[in-house]
């Protein structure tokens, strides 16, 4: 496990077939700094945490001193925003999206067939260009030799042509030191895997408001206690979701449990469950009104299951670094991944996939004003060391040593 310190915001261990997003082309006049091409197959905007964590990474990567491409298939997408200003990133990189078919909807075989089509079209697009190739998907390595690999879950049993693909990256960013003990296992050299934690853009979390103020703009109750959820529901069943929930079942009026995220069907599901009368559904918010939500709570909660590899060694939410930000004091699961972050300095653990201990944890911070207190500033001051722009000048200069295509 890495060493539970302040300082280390990565921890590196030896370490135009379509034109750009309408609205302007992001990183004009950057032609004489190093190219990175970042392929994501993803739409954009999207309501998953992933969108916002690569928009932040193409941005920093732009002030750590990359001109930045931003590559991404054109997809169906109900969201129809712009996404530098849905995500509030700087205009300081370009986004090209690229015609594929369009078959995510149809399953497996519908995400594969969609894959290889964004694939084919980004050897096509990048032909004759120079740059670094940065990416979360593997199967680029079917098209390109040299390529660094970001990856957020390792997949359970890896088959042979998998393992292939991980090996051609010729350097690998990595969540957690798990990952990296994976990759390690597989015969990769250490000295291509730096962990990479994922990060927060402080800035939009600074928010001059008082708890009171904020209840006032998000038209919340300000005579409860709030304890707040923000996050996937059931897509992810490790997430906890249900546990929060049954944990609303053992406190009265006088709290509040407040749910941000989930589709409109499974919060619909979880009301017809769960519903009560001291338990709010208020679905999924954009990035923007998030900091402004997580200011209103007394608890703000993580629930992350054990029994799941995914929860236990390989996550490291968006969530955490967001609530850290917001100094809200913080009930977290104890989990070997959320250590690797944060002590009991910083959070009130409780033992994972139990309600009753989660309750014992929100009432200990509900009661005890200096306990809270204390963790929200401990918390907020061990963040700052976990912003984008540490994250990604970090990465960068591992970059500039691959070569270019």
């Amino acid at each position: 496990m890495m060493p539970n310190h302040p300082s280390h915001p990565l921890l590196a261990t030896t370490l135009k077939a379509v034109p750009p997003w309408k609205g302007g082309m992001g990183g004009e006049g950057r032609n004489d700094m190093a190219k990175l091409f970042y392929i994501a197959n993803v739409r954009l905007p999207t309501e998953k945490a992933h969108g916002m964590q690569i928009m932040k990474s193409c941005e920093a990567l732009a002030r750590a001193g990359l001109s930045v491409e931003l590559i991404v298939p054109r997809r169906r997408n109900p969201m129809e925003a712009d996404p530098y200003e849905y995500y509030s990133v700087e205009k300081n990189f370009t986004i090209t999206s690229l015609p594929v078919i369009d078959t995510v909807r149809f399953g497996r075989f519908g995400f594969l067939l969609e894959l290889l089509s964004f694939l084919i079209a980004v050897r096509l697009h990048l032909r004759g260009k120079k740059g670094t190739i940065y990416t979360r998907e593997e199967a680029v390595g079917l098209f390109f030799k040299t390529f660094a690999l970001e990856t957020h879950i390792f997949p359970q049993s890896p088959g042979f042509f998998r393992r292939a693909l991980f090996r051609r990256a010729k350097m690998h960013f990595v969540l957690t030191s798990f990952i990296k003990t994976k990759f390690i296992k597989m015969g990769i050299s250490e000295n291509r895997i730096a962990i990479a934690p994922d990060a927060v853009d402080l800035s939009l979390f600074d928010l001059s408001v008082s708890k009171a103020a904020a209840r006032t703009e998000m038209k919340l109750p300000s005579d409860k206690k709030i304890v707040l959820y923000a996050g996937s529901f059931f897509l992810y069943d490790w997430k906890g979701v249900d546990v929060f929930l049954d944990a609303a079942k053992q406190f009265g009026e006088n709290c509040l449990f407040v749910l941000l995220g989930g589709s409109e069907k499974e919060v619909s599901e979880a009301r017809a469950k769960w519903g009560r009368s001291n338990v709010l559904f208020l679905g999924y918010q954009p990035p923007k009104s998030i900091p402004m939500y997580l200011k209103t709570a007394d608890a703000l909660v993580i629930p992350n299951k054990k029994g799941s590899t995914a929860s236990e060694h390989y996550t490291s939410p968006l969530k955490l670094f967001e609530y850290m930000a917001a100094r809200r004091p913080i009930v977290a699961s104890r989990l070997p991944s959320l250590e690797e972050v944060v002590s009991d300095k910083e959070v009130v653990f409780f033992d994972p996939n139990n309600t009753d201990d989660l309750s014992r944890a929100i009432r200990r911070v509900l009661e005890d004003e200096t306990l809270a207190e204390s963790l929200s500033q401990n918390a907020r001051k061990k963040v700052e060391a976990f912003t984008w722009d540490a994250r990604m000048r970090t990465v960068a200069a591992k970059l500039r040593e691959i070569r270019e295509l």
